[in-house]
């Protein structure tokens, strides 16, 4: 039996324990919670009711605010902490981490401040010790669906063959099933730029626009999230597989969609700052807007919807007159 240890207690994080507790093969599973408040009242009523109301957490899942109590032993480190907090959590972490233990990243998004993807941040976090196995998981995954244990398909990404062949074996559950490749880097970019595009196909829907400019947006979405991994170096069937296309489709369409949700209320005027006050998750693309762009500049690479979500976001342009810009440019072939 492994002991796996998921820190987050967030909707993901959450429905990852829920999961996982279902898995063929039988698990330990211990669930990180920041707030003791919250993961006492788990403890009590088996229910996320702050992330993931509706959803029982079995008895075979232990919650804990203590991360030395949480990951003491693990084999499996699953992070499912928005990529802003995650340095601080990971680093207050090191101390207990098991030699030899994997980490899988379950976070879509750029750490704001640097711009590193989070195999990045984790090797920082433990470059004092010799770095941990990692892979990343990614692909289109709504939390609630996950735990209602509705069909779901994933890609877990590792530059280790053999490693990736055991964590499937580890993560197989029904109607939960998962792929792997070698492409973290592509992975990892593809669970982060999806984010930004899913704010614009929002602001086009909060504008009241149909479906032409929303499947032009997708498409042109994939074009340059390809555009901008293959200059970094990720392998361009990762950008059409699950964590590419597969999570880009069901984010710019789903109701579920945090960042979707966010672009719909930008488009109906709200102000950005009144719009996040009100949401209890985090909307990634938010904070990995400016963090793309960057490491577009340092490619050379033009990336026209981030800009203009960018736009949107940090710099008060009006969402309509972004699409209208996004319309403008230039002719070109495709």
């Amino acid at each position: 039996m492994s002991r796996i240890a998921i820190l987050g207690g967030g909707g993901w994080g959450t429905a990852l324990a829920i999961v996982l507790s279902r898995a063929r093969r039988k698990h330990d599973i211990s669930l990180w919670v920041h707030d003791p408040a919250l993961a006492e009242s788990m403890r009590r009523d088996r229910e996320n009711r702050n992330y993931l109301p509706g959803h029982r957490l079995q008895p075979e899942i232990d919650v804990t605010s203590d991360t030395h109590t949480a990951i003491s032993g693990a084999q499996i480190l699953i992070g499912a902490i928005p990529t802003a907090h995650a340095r601080v959590v990971y680093s207050s972490a090191l101390a207990s981490f098991s030699p030899g233990a994997v980490f899988v990243s379950a976070a879509k998004g750029l750490e704001p401040a640097t711009h590193k993807r989070m195999s990045e941040v984790v090797a920082a976090v433990v470059s004092s010790k010799s770095t941990p196995p990692f892979a990343a998981l990614s692909g289109p995954s709504f939390a609630a669906e996950v735990a209602r244990g509705e069909p779901t398909a994933v890609v877990l990404a590792t530059k280790d063959a053999a490693l990736g062949a055991e964590l499937r074996e580890e993560f197989a559950a029904p109607n939960f099933r998962v792929y792997t490749n070698n492409d973290v880097l592509g992975v990892e970019l593809a669970g982060a730029m999806k984010n930004v595009i899913a704010i614009a196909a929002g602001v086009c829907q909060g504008l009241g626009l149909g479906s032409n400019p929303l499947a032009a947006l997708i498409t042109r979405g994939l074009a340059e999230m390809s555009r901008l991994a293959t200059a970094l170096g990720a392998q361009s069937e990762t950008l059409t597989g699950l964590a590419g296309l597969g999570d880009l489709v069901l984010t710019c369409n789903g109701a579920l969609s945090r960042n979707r949700q966010v672009g719909i209320e930008l488009g109906k005027g709200r102000a950005l700052a009144e719009i996040l006050a009100g949401m209890r998750m985090v909307a990634e693309g938010v904070g990995t807007t400016a963090a793309l762009l960057a490491l577009a500049r340092e490619a050379k690479v033009e990336l026209p919807i981030t800009e203009q979500v960018a736009a949107i976001l940090h710099h008060g342009k009006a969402p309509r007159e972004a699409i209208r810009d996004i319309m403008e440019r230039p002719q070109r072939r495709e």
